[in-house]
């Protein structure tokens, strides 16, 4: 049993009826919306034409949302429906990014997700959603897809239809019925500097000069609703903060077996370093939840499928790791290192790295699905972990052999994450989608920010490395440790808004 939704934009006159009954049904905030109609005009004055798109959730056979909430608030029902429990949602905004429609909000009076649920209550009572009553033209069906006898069933199945976004393959539920091209494609038709009653919000007037233009067509969007990014500074942080932990602490369990003596720096700094990264990981990403006061539902209503979830656990695991680390370190007992040794470098690397597979999980933004994002995330906070212990061997009294790993780690990590910002930017991407995301990074309004506070200071940075390898002493290595931190905030500055940036409706 699949419950869908048709929409016969043919006969869709914009009227707004099922935006004002869904609003009314669920008491949708102001400025919020579950079902929206968006206009695109096309053509110039006075040969132009207006069509209609109803946009809401997709109820999707495999529904994204459903794998990346935390918590299980978001669920599909046996009816197919996706429907969602918003005592359980934490506000972690990550549906937001799974959702290749733009379909889930943070409500403002509830401050956790909502979206379309096709009026679930309303359909347990064998009555049909509200939008489908009030619509004057009949415009939109509703019913079960997989039963043949069905209204909607034969419909789609004796009328050419279409989907948006079929290239993410979730499965989409909401089928459309002569629905222009430039209304289902959200690249199709960037917005000018006004609608027709409002001016857009700012990331789309951002974003307008970035997106390819039709110019037979003069396709531009009219009239839509405002989709904020819904992770900002705190993320941004956040990949800083565990990749410096991770990869100081990585580092110096990497020394313990190749029998290098670290002193001071192995005992103390590393799993001080690998603790502040923990921490502050987890602050951060509490404090950017919508409902904190629930930030335990991840850990009490665990939805294994997610890795919010799965990555809390790992974040666990490394805090404790170097916590038991420092303990074995000051006891000085050798087993246990080497245990601990072996057991904490794939544990610090997953540290580094599990957001490459959160990350995969937001199916909306495909500059995030890099296959090589894991490896590029454990090679960065090899990077700003060795440069944090480079400053700190300033001050303290380090072997040669330990000096020379850390430049020896320095250079090749700076090395192998400037090919990789390469292979990323100049190369081809899979999608539209992460094609305009890659050029807004490196050639349109985040070009300074990457180029200059991200590409230079490492390039920078990496000259410095290698002078301290060749043997002149820890200051150059110190100094080139300093310039990486900025310089990975401003490139996964870039990173995370730039994936953000590509209008998904």
């Amino acid at each position: 049993m699949q419950y869908g939704f048709a929409i016969d934009q043919r006969t869709c006159i914009g009227c707004h009826a099922c935006t004002v009954a869904c609003k009314t049904e669920h008491e949708v905030p102001l400025g919020q919306f579950r079902t929206w109609v968006k206009y695109v005009d096309s053509g110039t004055f006075p040969d132009t034409t207006r069509s209609f798109g109803v946009m809401r959730c997709n109820h999707c056979t495999d529904a994204p949302c459903v794998k990346i909430c935390p918590t299980g608030a978001l669920f599909k029902r046996e009816d197919g429906i996706v429907d969602f429990d918003n005592e359980r949602c934490i506000g972690c905004k990550s549906c937001m990014q799974a959702c290749p429609y733009d379909a889930i909000y943070i409500d403002a009076d509830t401050h956790t997700a909502a979206k379309c649920n096709m009026c679930a209550h309303r359909v347990d009572e064998g009555l049909e959603p509200a939008c489908v009553v009030v619509c004057p033209t009949h415009s939109i069906w509703v019913g079960d897809l997989d039963d043949p006898s069905s209204g909607i069933a034969r419909l789609v199945a004796t009328q050419e239809t279409a989907v948006r976004s079929p290239e993410q393959n979730t499965g989409p539920n909401v089928f459309y019925l002569g629905a222009d091209r430039a209304v289902l494609d959200p690249l199709a038709a960037p917005v000018d500097d006004t609608y027709l009653w409002a001016k857009p919000d700012r990331q789309r007037l951002e974003i307008q000069g970035d997106l390819p233009r039709d110019h037979v067509t003069g396709a531009r969007t009219t009239l839509n609703t405002a989709h904020p990014r819904p992770w900002g500074w705190k993320v941004v942080t956040y990949l800083w903060t565990k990749g410096v932990g991770a990869g100081a602490l990585a580092l110096v369990l990497l020394a313990h077996l190749l029998g290098v003596e670290t002193g001071t720096l192995g005992d103390s700094v590393a799993p001080a370093l690998g603790l502040f990264g923990a921490a502050t990981t987890g602050g951060l990403l509490v404090w950017d939840l919508k409902r904190p006061e629930r930030f335990l539902f991840i850990f009490l209503k665990s939805n294994w499928t997610s890795w919010l979830v799965l990555g809390a656990y790992v974040l666990t695991a490394f805090a404790g790791g170097a916590i038991l680390w420092a303990l074995a370190s000051h006891l000085d007992v050798g087993w246990a290192l080497t245990v601990l040794a072996w057991l904490g470098i794939p544990v610090s690397a997953l540290m580094a790295g599990y957001t490459a597979f959160l990350f995969g999980q937001a199916e909306g933004r495909d500059l995030w699905q890099s296959p090589l994002l894991f490896w590029h995330l454990v090679v960065q906070a090899v990077l700003v972990g060795s440069g944090a212990l480079a400053i700190a061997a300033l001050v303290l009294d380090v072997s040669e052999a330990a000096e020379d790993l850390l430049a020896m780690a320095f250079v090749l990590s700076a090395t192998v994450h400037l090919l990789m910002l390469a292979l990323e930017y100049a190369g081809r991407h899979a999608s539209r989608q992460a094609a305009v995301a890659a050029h807004i990074v490196a050639r349109g309004r985040y070009a300074s920010l990457f180029w200059l506070g991200a590409v230079a200071p490492t390039g920078a940075a990496l000259v410095l490395g290698a002078l301290a390898a060749g043997g002149l002493g820890t200051v150059p290595l110190a100094i080139a440790g300093l310039l990486v931190q900025p310089a990975l905030i401003a490139y996964e500055s870039a990173f995370v808004r730039a994936g953000q940036d590509p209008p998904l409706s």
